[in-house]
């Protein structure tokens, strides 16, 4: 490292009064420590150059369903309970993925005091995904399901 761009650093680390600054360069790294001044004495750096193991970075890939939601319409829990996919355990889900589904279509049940509170659709359209799992609680404004 170049010793003007440590004294740059030095002063950074001065001038808004930290205490410790560390800054990784390739396989280098280097950290300035500002001592606190005893008695009046001058304030010191420390700086210390350590090598440092390569760190091993991995990269998930990006879902595109997060571009797809934005313009899909979304059904949220208008309510804290329990969510049901079905009217009981057995029959058949109200909806699926890739199922239609029509406006005022009931699409799920949400158990709260032990009420069982149909959950109607707001929009006609294809059911794209289904984000909650049957017999998972759900809080109030909690994503459902997205509807294409």
């Amino acid at each position: 490292m170049d010793i003007k761009y440590v004294e740059k650093l030095a002063k950074l680390v001065d001038e808004h009064q930290l205490t410790e600054l560390t800054v990784t360069e390739g396989e280098s790294q280097l950290t300035l420590k500002k001592e606190p001044a005893k008695n009046g004495e001058a304030v010191q750096f420390v700086p210390s150059v350590q090598k440092e193991q390569p760190v091993e970075i991995k990269e998930e890939p990006v879902e595109e369903k997060k571009e797809e939601r934005k313009t899909n319409k979304i059904i949220k829990s208008p309510m804290v309970g329990t969510f049901y996919k079905a009217p009981s355990a057995g029959a058949p889900p109200f909806v699926e993925v890739g199922g239609l589904v029509a406006q005022g279509e009931v699409v799920c049940i949400i158990e709260a005091m032990k009420l069982m509170n149909e959950i109607e659709s707001d929009y006609s359209g294809k059911v794209v995904e289904v984000c909650v799992e049957d017999g998972q609680p759900v809080e109030y404004g909690q994503v459902l399901m997205y509807i294409e």
